[in-house]
């Protein structure tokens, strides 16, 4: 691919970190509220870990970490969805974009980089300092760990983005997909090791947890950095579901776009 075709899609790349940093002050709320919900959280899996010293193979430095990472990644791979597509969906907007001379996944992907890197300023690092200087913390023994957690940590935004842009194009067909999403934003958090640790799961579900994408989302990158099993095998995990998520978008996006000329938009 030349970089004149790359070009417009990496101006989307800074157009959606300029849009983020816009509404500092609402990242900057966000940020107090995820440390605050840190310190609850951090709390309660202490109290779990407390009276024998380690549950799952988390000592009371494990778990910091676990909460930590989870809480300043949250806003980086983003498990909710914005809507944004669904909305554009529903008022017929939708058909302009379709008709620009871009690929519409690749683009939103695009924008959607530019937010996550904004929020690995804003709402990753910040708790993460915090985190290690108040509470127990353990960093990684390799350096080469931090770039591999960093890569790790790209791996999960494309493969959350996909699963959000799937989850939007049901809108062709649903037209308001708010229950879908509902049931995502449910089911995601559990799912993907933002509650607790997969780790604390009995083995059959921790399975079949492992046979979705949801891990690869963040439980992956947040055992990447405590260098918890091969680095090889979990990143190729996660290149796994980039492939299947983003070649499902293609193949649904193809489908809503027929759906759409034949309905007349």
């Amino acid at each position: 691919m030349s970089i004149d075709v790359l070009r417009p899609y990496l101006r989307l790349v800074g157009a959606g970190f300029r849009r983020h940093s816009t509404y500092l002050a609402a990242s900057l709320a966000g940020l107090f509220t995820n440390t605050v919900f840190g310190l609850l959280r951090v709390a309660v899996l202490l109290a779990v870990v407390g009276p024998t010293g380690s549950a799952a193979g988390y000592d009371a430095a494990d778990t910091g970490t676990f909460v930590w990472l989870g809480q300043g990644l949250l806003a980086v791979v983003l498990l909710w969805p914005d809507r944004e597509l669904a909305h554009r969906v529903r008022t017929g907007d939708i058909a302009i974009d379709l008709a620009r001379p871009w690929n519409l996944q690749v683009a939103l992907l695009a924008q959607d980089l530019g937010r996550a890197g904004h929020a690995v300023l804003v709402r990753l690092a910040p708790p993460v300092a915090f985190g290690a200087l108040v509470l127990p913390f353990r960093w990684p023994e390799s350096p080469w760990t931090v770039a591999l957690f960093a890569v790790s940590t790209a791996l999960a935004v494309v493969i959350s983005f996909a699963l959000r842009f799937l989850l939007d194009l049901t809108s062709f067909w649903l037209l308001d997909n708010r229950g879908v999403a509902g049931v995502y934003m449910s089911v995601s958090g559990l799912a993907c090791g933002l509650t607790v640790p997969l780790a604390f799961f009995p083995d059959a579900l921790r399975t079949a947890l492992y046979a979705t994408p949801f891990p690869a989302v963040m439980q992956t990158p947040i055992d990447v950095f405590g260098e918890r099993g091969s680095p090889a095998a979990l990143l190729a995990h996660q290149v796994l579901w980039v492939v299947v998520t983003l070649a499902a978008g293609q193949l649904v996006l193809a489908r809503a776009t027929r759906k759409l000329v034949v309905q007349g938009g």
